[in-house]
């Protein structure tokens, strides 16, 4: 559920806070006052294109942030995905915005916008003149009778894909494999050639580091040597300023006085230690000088074995693995093509059958969705004619197409007749804007049980009508309100007195500058939007009477749910 919304920056709005809450949530105001607002600020918090001049004047950035509360386990699933915290009871998606500039936050951890977008898909739904005109798109028809369908028919969506993927995998392979004689000999002696060569050079894993750790050192032997020298000189006995020598002198100095005091005792106890150190060390810079001697033919051996690796990482592999996995690949090739035609002849085989596993499979699926096509036809007329289509005919129609596609060989449309006598039509060629609007709202009815995103949004949904149809779509939305959060933007009467939450989007004249705010409003101020949406100029008492009647109207609706 969206919780919180906070703009700052934004166009007329100079910082504006609103808190929604459960059912339906209307948003109302003047011509011009801003509304259009509330929803480009959301959509810029989800990664919409932000334009420098959205940004209020004199101001360097601009913020939005949206506060859902976590009721989903796929909202939870979705932030594991992305490795956000997933263990929290809310999310905070932000975004800060300047000229040519943007961070995108979930929770304070920066992300990118397309990770915006992915958890925004399990978060709300928003629909406005964009979605509405969708349903004129045929792929939006089989969208949305799938997702009436449910898991049953996800599940069945996810074999078909799977026996998808497998299919054309098999087609690219045999496809690849064709080859003539002239070409098969030609590759087969290259295969050949390659093997060999990886062959005789008998690669060991990880002997290039060992490799490269010895060519290293001996390149630098003389100057490692003569560091090694003067290091010697500096910490051994052999010089009388060598720090050796200097501990000895040092250790007979305290040693003589040692009996003393226990604190010079002590004093020559680490003495002694510091002086077997340095002596260790000593030790051991010459036992490395003496055994390190530079044999120029162990260093031509490590250099050629070093240059034929790095021919064959260019030619096979960046590394040995990848060279000795490139010679599996190559040894298995020469193992098909030794016997191409028994090759082909399986790989034929397997595409058959796994064409005719996919063909039962995607007729699977279109036998489910023919079933769930029926429902859903019955329960989106009825949906429908609530919503004052009052002679309306609506058939969901399912072809088998010869393409298949991962999402099977159905393609669905939606026909639909609203007047009497009238033939079933494709919706693009009957349904007008305000027609779509109510259908998009029935479709959100019929899957409001099986939707599981809590929050919709709805703009224009009201478009191209009033009235009797006006108060059918408030009813609607009540109706998606008991299941979902629901926040709709309108200019109705009808839809603004069914509110459980009623909001005003006002603009004010502040000194030299205008500024828009979201404020909620108690009864007593939502009957005087009704009032002025239902046209009148002045709040009388009359005009309150007759708001006052239409919120009743809404109230008896409500209770009879």
């Amino acid at each position: 559920m969206l919780q919180n919304l906070h703009v700052k920056n934004l166009a007329l709005i100079e910082e504006t806070e609103v808190e929604f809450g459960r059912g339906l949530n209307i948003l109302t105001g003047e011509t011009g006052a801003g509304k259009s607002l509330l929803l480009g600020s959301i959509n810029l918090a989800l990664g919409a294109k932000f334009d420098k001049e959205m940004l209020r004047k004199d101001a360097e950035s601009a913020l939005v942030e949206l506060q859902f509360s976590i009721e989903d386990e796929n909202v939870r699933n979705k932030l594991a995905q992305m490795e956000l915290d997933a263990d929290c009871d809310s999310v905070i998606i932000s975004r800060k915005m300047q000229p040519g500039k943007s961070v995108c936050k979930i929770n304070g951890e920066m992300v990118t916008a397309k990770q915006v977008k992915e958890l925004a898909e399990e978060l709300l739904d928003i629909h406005g003149q964009h979605e509405h005109q969708s349903l004129l798109k045929k792929a939006k028809h089989l969208e949305i009778l799938d997702e009436f369908g449910g898991m049953e028919c996800a599940d069945k969506k996810s074999t078909v894909g799977t026996s998808y993927l497998k299919w054309k995998e098999l087609q690219e392979q045999l496809e690849n494999s064709r080859m003539d004689e002239g070409t098969k000999a030609r590759e087969q002696a290259l295969a050949e050639f390659e093997c060999k060569e990886i062959e005789e050079a008998d690669l060991k894993a990880g002997e290039d580091e060992v490799l490269e750790e010895r060519y290293r050192k001996m390149v630098n032997s003389k100057r490692i040597m003569e560091s090694l020298y003067e290091a010697h000189q500096y910490v051994g006995n052999d010089s009388d300023h060598g720090a050796g020598s200097s501990m000895s002198r040092a250790l007979r100095a305290i040693r003589s006085v040692a009996a003393y005091d226990l604190a010079l005792a002590e004093m020559e106890t680490q003495l002694f230690e510091i002086e077997n150190l340095l002596t260790d060390c000593a030790r051991d810079m010459a036992g490395y000088m003496d055994e390190s001697r530079f044999d120029a033919q162990d260093f031509e051996m490590v250099e050629s074995r070093l240059n034929l690796i790095n021919r064959l990482k260019d030619k096979y592999g960046s590394t040995i693995e990848e060279i000795q996995n490139y010679y599996g690949e190559r040894q298995a090739f020469l193992n098909r093509i030794s016997d191409y035609d028994t090759y082909m002849e399986n790989l034929r085989l397997q595409l058959k059958e796994a064409e005719e596993e996919l063909q039962g499979h995607c007729a699977d699926l279109s036998i489910l969705r023919q079933q769930n096509a029926a429902q859903l036809e019955r329960q989106l007329t009825e949906a429908l004619e609530q919503l004052n289509f009052l002679t309306v005919q609506f058939k969901i129609q399912i072809q088998s197409e010869q393409t298949i596609t991962k999402n099977g060989y159905d393609d669905v449309e939606f026909l639909i007749s609203t007047n009497p006598g009238e033939s079933m039509k494709p919706l693009q060629h009957v349904a007008s804007g305000g027609e779509l609007s109510r259908i998009m709202l029935g479709i959100k009815t019929v899957l409001a049980e099986t939707d599981a995103i809590d929050t919709l949004i709805f703009d224009e949904i009201d478009a191209g009508i009033s009235g009797k149809t006006a108060w059918k779509v408030s009813e609607q939305l009540d109706v998606v309100a008991k299941k979902h959060q629901v926040i709709c933007i309108t200019h109705l009467p009808q839809i603004a007195s069914m509110a459980d939450r009623h909001f005003v989007i006002e603009k004010n004249q502040m000194q030299n500058h205008t500024i828009t705010n979201i404020r909620l409003m108690d009864t007593e101020e939502s009957l005087g939007e009704v009032a002025r949406l239902l046209g009148s100029d002045a709040l009388t008492g009359e005009a309150i009477s007759n708001a006052m009647a239409m919120r009743n109207q809404a109230l008896v609706y409500k209770k009879r749910q």
